[in-house]
């Protein structure tokens, strides 16, 4: 396995990204090298999982992957319900935060050695997290390996019809820390343009958010689509089948 990448720690040694997940607000920016600010919803983050965050959980497959889960608030209500999920980000608070809520998570880089690889149901990718990295067919990559055959990806994209990949810091709107990292950005039609290898599972909007679902390819694949149960039949078996002791969250 890679040592962590640059964003990785970047990320982990952002005393402004800690400070405010501790705090539960912002205000909290990513800074472009040319002075461009990218808010982030360090509220909406720290708080329980809405309406629109029910619905992709909704979706989910069996066990579930969050990775750079952040205050935890998508891992603790899959705890809540009952379903085996592990949230991964390389930030300490984040991952006390999650473990307060209820959640299990653990401070690791996704391209760091992760319990259950080539296990997971599900890999979650909210909040701009296909952006870890810088490098999209990278990222897409190693989330295969982390995947069952067949396995799902829901990745939260922009909504603007945007492929960048650009240098930026973290920052408080007082002074930016560390070295800039990599990072991108992508709507839909980019991420899929960047999924080789992987099947459309859907794509949908909801409450000015934008999703798309990702299948990784194999013969096993049981279902086309990221519906969720009340739909899809085959995704409340699969839930139910990843409950017991051999799920991968228990694998450390």
């Amino acid at each position: 396995m890679s040592a962590p990448s640059a964003t990785a720690l970047a990320w982990a040694a952002a005393g402004p990204y800690d400070a405010a997940l501790r705090a539960g607000r912002g205000p909290l920016f990513l800074r472009r090298t040319d002075g461009w600010l990218l808010p982030l919803e360090v509220e909406r983050w720290c708080a329980g999982a809405d309406p629109v965050d029910r619905d992709v959980l909704d979706r989910c497959e069996g066990a579930v992957l969050d990775v750079g889960c952040g205050p935890g608030r998508l891992v603790a209500e899959l705890a809540a319900r009952g379903r085996g999920a592990l949230g991964i980000d390389v930030s300490e608070a984040a991952v006390e935060h999650t473990a307060r809520l209820g959640g299990q998570a653990l401070r690791r880089s996704v391209f760091e050695r992760l319990p259950g690889e080539g296990r997971w149901d599900t890999v979650l990718l909210m909040d701009g997290n296909i952006g870890i990295g810088g490098d999209p067919r990278a990222l897409l990559e190693r989330v295969a390996g982390l995947l069952r055959p067949g396995g799902l990806l829901i990745a939260e994209t922009v909504a603007a019809d945007v492929d960048e990949r650009v240098r930026v810091h973290i920052t408080d709107a007082r002074a930016a820390t560390g070295a800039p990292f990599p990072w991108a950005r992508l709507g839909t039609r980019a991420l899929l343009g960047y999924a080789r290898g992987w099947e459309s599972a859907g794509q949908w909007t909801a409450g000015g958010r934008h999703f798309a679902a990702l299948r990784s390819r194999s013969s096993r694949t049981t279902s086309s689509s990221a519906e969720p149960p009340k739909r899809t039949a085959v995704i409340s078996s699969q839930r139910a089948r990843n409950t017991s002791a051999g799920r991968p969250v228990a694998d450390r």
